[in-house]
């Protein structure tokens, strides 16, 4: 549904529908009045501003007299929050936006979890493409930030980071779920970890880590380790080897050392969290 509509007969039942779910704004108006127009303007400007957060239904009083008087309505401009089939606030005549804003978030879901909601929407999809994934990481991220880390929004975000292979990322975040959000969706995230962190200590890896173990000065093989960790999708363990070189020497092995690690954060693209923290590292090496 959109966020902005006429309330007509035919669709009434479905806005009503949809007040169960979300909060509705219903403006009753009619296009003689200035005082109408303008108080509809308002809140569409508002409803862009909110982006989904409730619906505006906008009703002709003079096409809709059947829905005015249903409602009681008194006087034009009206404005009422219906919450689950029932007006639960409003006022009449034309109120500033910042009023009605003020009025509107007593009764607004957080903006954090309409972001929750539009992630578990993307990977509810039949097939979540790459560029789904992405999105869903960028609004969680917001909104695990905005919501004080609340665990709901980690659980979400660290299964999306379990679907990119940031191992790491995710079991940060496993590790913070306070025993009260352990439930099956918990436990069936740490054993998808479980598996995925056993698939990511493969022979080869294993191999180069005892080698390097015992000649930790042969950087060609240091190389190697980083590039397999990479491939493994353990890249913080690959950026904290390389970077404990360059910080001793910016020019190691020839200057590979910081085209690997630049190879590396550049794969890891822009947005990664991991890869912003050791950009910045280096710049402090280098400034």
């Amino acid at each position: 549904m959109d966020n902005i509509l006429d309330l007509t007969k035919d669709n009434i039942q479905q806005v009503v529908d949809a007040s169960m779910q979300q909060l509705v704004v219903m403006v009753f108006w009619a296009q003689p009045q200035q005082q109408s127009v303008a108080m509809v303007q308002t809140l569409e400007q508002l409803a862009r501003q909110h982006a989904g957060r409730f619906v505006l239904a906008k009703v002709n009083c003079e096409a809709e007299l059947e829905i005015a008087n249903y409602f009681r309505i008194q006087a034009l401009p009206t404005t009422l929050v219906l919450d689950k089939g029932q007006p639960i606030d409003g006022f009449a005549g034309l109120q500033e936006a910042a009023q009605v804003s003020a009025m509107l978030e007593k009764h607004l879901p957080p903006l954090w979890q309409l972001q929750l909601e539009q992630a578990k929407a993307l990977l509810a999809l039949s097939q979540v493409s790459v560029e789904d994934l992405t999105t869903a990481a960028v609004l969680l991220k917001d909104a695990y930030s905005t919501s004080n880390h609340a665990a709901e929004v980690s659980l979400v975000l660290a299964d999306v980071y379990l679907m990119q292979g940031e191992l790491a990322q995710a079991q940060g975040l496993l590790e913070q779920i306070g025993l009260a959000f352990q439930d099956g969706y918990y436990q069936s995230l740490k054993a998808k970890l479980t598996l995925a962190l056993d698939a990511a200590d493969t022979p080869e890896i294993r191999d180069l880590q005892q080698k390097f173990e015992q000649n930790p000065q042969d950087l060609v093989l240091l190389l190697e380790l980083c590039k397999a960790l990479h491939s493994a999708h353990r890249d913080e363990e690959a950026l904290i080897h390389l970077y404990g070189v360059l910080s001793k020497d910016l020019s190691a092995e020839n200057g590979k050392v910081k085209q690997t690690f630049m190879e590396i954060l550049t794969a890891l693209g822009q947005g990664n969290s991991l890869a912003n923290q050791y950009r910045r590292k280096l710049y402090t090496l280098l400034y």
